[in-house]
């Protein structure tokens, strides 16, 4: 049914092709009609439809000729990759925008086929170098586009650390770490500090036991150094959530309401914020990733302070308070020494690293 639709197509196009033909040689007084009507009408029918015929005819032929055509581009084009299609494309329509530009001012002249005959020189010549130049020079585009879209992904970038804000919890404050984060400029504003904080900070302080009333007038310091020494925005914020009485669950809602981030070092708070997936800071996390790779081999130098669970072991610390086991460390109690690391436990805790003294592994040795 198709080819036979195509068939029928190609025959009008060949009628219609008859017919323009009679009219460009009339137009061009090759021929001269006759002033009877009748004989011109079966002029242009005459010719139309012998056009008709040849071209029905040949349609078959045709149709062949096209299928190859067909086949023969996509076969040519499935070894040319997309991306260059796609460049070359868009090189081919804007050569042809340039041509047909230039070429405007040369049908003004008046002069005859002037205008037609450079168009097609400028259509052909611009046309062409659109395709070739910007295939060629692919690799200078890709990294000109490359770079455009890394500019982008930075100012966004950061326009989002610089506008999404960090909701402090009690426990971060408390801890006071904080402080030495925001000024190490780890650390961006703003720091949003909820009234529902504040008055738990101020009942801690406030507080019968000594610890806490401690703890709690630590905390108070901290926001005031945050605050008047650091140059860092931080933000008060009144929401109440008089419906909600634990105040972790007030924070998970205000870092909600302000698309931020939780600041704090609460494991709780931390678990319960990634099942709501909010996104958390944790400044014990932070602390565990800064401190230093210890590889078993390594020698150090540590002052063993104490004794150890097991039997002969002896404890000593690192200066990020990492815990080092001493094996037959207890007659070293008070002393200095080199120790060789045998092994580094990883814990949810923390790091634990075990060592023998260097002077019983020369002894073997």
């Amino acid at each position: 049914m198709l080819d036979k639709i195509i068939r029928g197509i190609i025959a009008l196009i060949g009628v219609l092709l008859g017919y323009g033909v009679v009219a460009s040689l009339r137009t061009f007084d090759v021929i001269q009609l006759t002033a009877n009507g009748w004989m011109n009408l079966v002029l242009y029918l005459g010719v139309s439809f012998i056009f008709g015929i040849i071209f029905f005819l040949l349609s078959q032929k045709i149709m062949n000729f096209g299928r190859k055509v067909i086949q023969f581009l996509e076969t040519e084009l499935q070894k040319v990759p997309a991306y260059d299609i796609a460049l070359g494309s868009v090189g081919l329509i804007v050569g042809l925008v340039i041509a047909y530009l230039l070429s405007q001012p040369f049908y003004k002249l008046e002069i005859p086929y002037l205008g037609v005959a450079i168009s097609i020189v400028l259509y052909i010549l611009f046309g062409y170098l659109g395709i070739k130049v910007p295939t060629r020079k692919k690799e200078d585009f890709t990294s000109a586009v490359g770079n455009i879209r890394k500019g982008f992904k930075k100012d966004k970038l950061a326009m989002d650390c610089k506008s999404c804000p960090k909701v402090l919890d009690t426990s971060v404050i408390i801890d006071g770490r904080i402080a030495d984060i925001c000024k190490a400029g780890f650390i961006e504003g703003p720091l949003v500090i909820p009234e529902f904080v504040l008055e738990e900070l101020q009942h801690i302080a406030d507080s019968s036991d000594t610890l806490k009333r401690n703890r709690g007038r630590r905390g108070l310091d901290i926001l005031n150094k945050i605050q008047k020494e650091l140059d860092i925005e931080v933000i008060i914020h009144d929401k109440k959530f008089d419906d909600v009485k634990e105040v972790d669950s007030k924070l998970l809602k205000l870092t909600k309401l302000l698309k931020g981030k939780i600041l704090t070092n609460d494991y709780n708070l931390n678990k319960v914020a990634e099942v709501q997936g909010i996104e958390v800071l944790n400044i014990n996390e932070l602390a565990n990733a800064v401190k230093p790779v210890v590889l078993p081999g390594e020698e150090m130098v540590v002052q063993v302070i104490k004794d150890g669970k097991e039997s002969g072991q002896g404890l000593a610390y690192l200066d990020d308070g990492t815990m080092i086991v001493v094996e037959s460390g207890k007659k070293h109690i008070g002393e200095t020494i080199d120790v060789l690391v045998t092994s580094v436990l990883q814990t949810s805790a923390g790091r634990m690293i075990f060592a023998k003294p260097k002077t019983i592994i020369d002894k073997a040795v």
